[in-house]
């Protein structure tokens, strides 16, 4: 009897699923592959129940012979293992990011022979309610809040980039490439105070007030799903600082990032060209351990940003406040650097990883964007943030059209560059 496979990427199974089984069913024994849980997330899905249970739905269904697991996106290994004589899948792999997947299953059939089957993908209102709810759920504050340190244990680095309105929300939530063979996106969102104040035209010192900055987070949840990550500067007073985490924990934040300074903020990256004060660490320890008090779920974390490279104190001092911050609570530690070279923060990560092997460390390439994610994770590096590049990327060609407009005295110069306004359309969802 003819073999044949297909692979779910689902929480829940609908008309779609079954009709995918029994098309299926019609060219022999059906063996239903299961994605794992780190091969779904880089698929841009991001389980709301577990392998277990996702396997456990397949199994319930009646005429499937086996159920086993995919490990991976692309099929190479389970094609290999089981060399079944058709893969069926829905025809929507036909183009999109998806379309390396199908190519990958195509290169591996041909090897022996095998064949792809595409059937017409299931459309209809019960199907778009289903995947719209298990959306929904994903946006929700206790199942969002938890979700950073869920792929901290998945995840060999999680990869965030910066958000500060509801499209670049959508931009984080919806981007998906195709590289080398390869599906990739971004795992989690980082709400910047420089560029949230960049967007509201205001300066970098902390002008911009808790209530404006959580309308930003509000406008970024209501269109996305993913976690989300809080520059929250200083933290402020102690006595402010408590508010800040409850509110940020209630509205399904996954954390916030606090740096040991004091004083009118600076930006780090002009390190010692201008006055900045490091925080004491018994100060700063207290505000960690304030803020830990306050909580009311295990799931929201405070991350401790240490500025000692970037005030050229070493690394003895980074390493020093490190563990008295970790003592104090805090969930997580950020070394940041101005350095164009990635050799010091490798060395402050080698020596945190010697004698912490646990707790997540984070970094924000903006001076050494040269380093690789995998250079990062072979240092011990849990998060990379990608801090500022939209906004910096988008005011240069604001910039531009706007002189172009100005020198031509119409808009057909530019029109080339534009993002149709039927794209701009369809990237926003309707409810």
């Amino acid at each position: 009897m003819k073999k044949v496979y297909a692979c779910f990427t689902t929480d829940v199974i609908h008309e779609g699923h079954l009709n995918i089984i029994k098309e299926a069913q019609k060219f022999g024994e059906v063996v239903v592959g299961v994605l794992s849980d780190s091969a779904l997330i880089r698929f841009n899905r991001f389980p709301t129940i577990s392998l277990d249970d996702r396997i456990g739905l397949i199994k319930n269904i009646e005429g499937i012979s086996e159920v086993i697991i995919q490990e991976d996106v692309m099929y190479d290994e389970v094609i290999n293992k089981i060399r079944p004589d058709y893969v069926i899948h829905g025809d929507n792999w036909l183009q999109g990011p998806t379309k390396a997947i199908r190519d990958n299953v195509e290169e591996c059939l041909k090897k022996y022979g095998g064949k792809i089957i595409d059937i017409p993908y299931t459309y209809n209102s019960e199907v778009k309610r289903i995947d719209e709810r298990i959306k929904e759920k994903l946006a929700m504050p206790e199942f969002r809040r938890k979700r950073l340190r869920q792929m901290f244990g998945i995840r060999s680095i999680v990869k965030a980039i910066e958000v500060h309105s509801g499209l670049t929300g959508l931009l984080a939530e919806k981007t998906v490439v195709e590289h080398d063979g390869e599906l990739d996106q971004f795992d989690a969102m980082w709400i910047s105070s420089l560029c949230d104040s960049t967007a509201k035209g205001k300066p970098d010192i902390e002008l911009v007030d808790m209530t404006s900055r959580f309308r930003t987070i509000d406008d970024v949840m209501e269109v996305t799903t993913k976690p989300i990550i809080f520059d929250g500067d200083t933290g402020g007073m102690v006595e402010h600082f408590v508010y800040t985490v409850r509110s940020l924990e209630r509205m399904g934040v996954s954390a916030i990032i606090i740096e040991d300074k004091t004083g009118l903020k600076k930006n780090s990256l002009f390190g010692n060209d201008v006055v900045q004060m490091q925080d004491s660490i018994e100060h700063f320890c207290e505000k960690i351990s304030a803020g830990k008090k306050v909580q009311l779920t295990d799931d929201f974390m405070i991350i401790a940003r240490i500025e000692s490279l970037i005030l050229e104190k070493g690394i003895e001092d980074a390493l020093k406040r490190a563990r008295a911050y970790i003592q104090a609570g805090a969930d997580g530690i950020m070394i940041h650097s101005r350095e164009k070279d990635p050799s010091e923060i490798f060395a402050f990560c080698d020596a945190f990883r010697l004698e912490n092997k646990e707790t997540p460390l984070v970094v924000v390439p903006t001076a050494f964007n040269s380093v690789t994610e995998n250079e990062l994770a072979f240092h011990g590096v849990n998060l990379v943030i990608y801090a500022n590049q939209l906004t910096r990327s988008a005011f240069p060609a604001m910039q531009q059209t706007a002189e172009d407009i100005l020198r031509f005295h119409r808009a057909q110069e530019v029109d080339g560059r534009l993002m149709p306004v039927k794209n701009i359309i369809t990237l926003i969802d309707e409810l």
